[in-house]
């Protein structure tokens, strides 16, 4: 960054953009940015300094070329103006994964990447790593709720970040200590077949320099990596990391090579948070940390915004709040807090992401979905995408083989919840990756007042 006083963010309103404007503003550098719509998190960062305009507005891009760096998403679309006029006028104009590893370059980074899991699993290690007073600095791809934010800073010179598989932006990273927890397709309108979205992963693991860890299973050897491969898994004794369960619900000892730690818990309840729990154990006992100060960080830690979120949990009435937008991250979560809450009805609400996501996976929707007794499906959000002819949510819908199903449009949710009877245990649970955060507020409004009239 020799050289240059200002840095601009188009989409600065992302989550991964806006931890790196973060980094940058509280470095001392003029930091502004342009962002389609405001939003809970464009709000938080003018508190804290930040100049941001919601028009496409060349007259708002600081006029510095020279002393300006540029950074931009590849979700911008290419007709944008400002991004066109940056590029047309001598500005430094670099993606957001180049921006990363500009900042990880020359710091020891843990990164932890995977087509699920990738953000709790992340924010987990940098509690871990903060709570243990080891301290490090973060790159979130969620806000953590013992922080209140999707960044972390520290004078250590350990850097944690999610390293994203979207347009292969995690080939910017160079790792000491990784982990990977899958490799599912996904982003097919980036990859084109699973076996390239493989590929890339491989490509990731070839640049980690100490270790590499792996989830059990995956399609992962010593020809795909100079680094020390050890595996880690939920419950399988084969892995080197793994989490043997206890009779007490959520209680686990964590085997790791050379030992074990002694009645853990997660902060967060679900079989699928004490997985990413070992994954970032993992890394953690790798680097160094110590095992008593591992089992206490587990325990503190809150959860990210919208990742298996709790938001409600009063009286036989609860409400969680998802992020999951691919197949396997629904069932994971729906099948993660079925054994904590038996006897409920279960109620899945899904806002399916992207026309491309849907063609690509609609049968794995539905038979995930189908995992609840009651599902409402809301239409497709298409964030950057045209539609699909023929790609619509009922081609979920048609599948779906639960109890209840219901499909109605967004600005319908609430008023199908108000005529909803609720019965004594309830577990609703809203899932994916577009707006549908928008709803959660007036949602467990809704429901914790019609659950207190029973």
């Amino acid at each position: 960054m020799s050289g240059q006083k200002n840095i601009y963010f188009i989409g600065i309103g992302g989550i991964g953009m806006s931890a790196i404007a973060r980094y940058y503003n509280a470095a001392g550098y003029a930091v502004s940015g342009y962002d389609r719509t405001p939003s809970a998190l464009t709000h938080a960062l003018e508190e804290e300094g930040i100049k941001i305009h919601y028009t496409d507005d060349i007259s708002l891009v600081p006029k510095d070329a020279e002393n300006t760096t540029v950074v931009y998403t590849p979700a911008i679309p290419k007709d944008m103006e400002e991004l066109n006029y940056v590029m047309s006028n001598g500005y430094r104009v670099i993606k957001r994964s180049r921006m990363l590893g500009e900042i990880a370059q020359g710091q020891r980074c843990m990164a932890v990447a995977g087509t699920h899991g990738k953000t709790t699993t992340s924010t987990l290690t940098s509690h871990i790593f903060t709570a243990s007073g080891e301290g490090c600095s973060a790159f979130l791809g969620g806000i953590s709720k013992n922080y209140g934010s999707n960044l972390l800073l520290s004078r250590n010179n350990v850097i944690v970040a999610e390293a994203d598989e979207f347009d292969r932006s995690f080939l910017q990273l160079f790792p000491e200590i990784a982990v990977i927890t899958s490799m599912d397709a996904d982003h097919l309108d980036i990859y084109g077949d699973e076996s390239h979205i493989h590929e890339a992963f491989k490509a990731f693991a070839s640049q980690v320099s100490g270790t590499l860890i792996a989830k059990h299973g995956l399609d992962l050897g010593r020809e795909d990596t100079k680094a020390e491969i050890r595996t880690y898994s939920y419950d399988n004794p084969e892995a080197d990391f793994y989490a043997e369960s206890l009779e007490q619900e959520g209680h686990f000892n964590l085997h790791f090579p050379g030992g074990v730690i002694a009645d853990c818990t997660v902060g967060i309840p679900g079989w699928v948070n004490i997985e990413n729990g070992v994954a970032a154990a993992a890394i953690a006992l790798t680097y160094g940390i110590a095992p008593e100060k591992i089992r206490e960080a587990l325990a503190s830690f809150s959860g990210v915004r919208r990742r298996f979120d709790k938001v409600l949990d009063e009286n036989g009435l609860v409400y969680i709040d998802d992020y999951a937008h691919h197949p396997n991250e629904i069932a994971a979560s729906i099948s993660s807090i079925k054994g904590y809450y038996p006897d409920a009805r279960y109620t899945a609400i899904f806002q399916p992401h992207l026309y491309t996501r849907t063609r690509d996976f609609y049968e794995g929707f539905a038979e995930a979905l189908s995992i609840a007794d009651r599902v409402i499906l809301l239409d497709i959000y298409p964030a950057r995408e045209e539609p699909i002819p023929g790609i619509t949510s009922e081609i979920i819908f048609n599948r779906i083989t639960s109890a209840e199903k219901l499909m109605i449009r967004k600005e319908e949710l609430t008023g199908c919840l108000e005529g909803m009877e609720l019965g004594e245990k309830e577990v609703f649970i809203t899932l994916g990756a577009g707006d549908i955060d928008r709803l959660v507020e007036p949602v467990a409004e809704l429901l914790r007042r019609k659950h207190g009239k029973k």
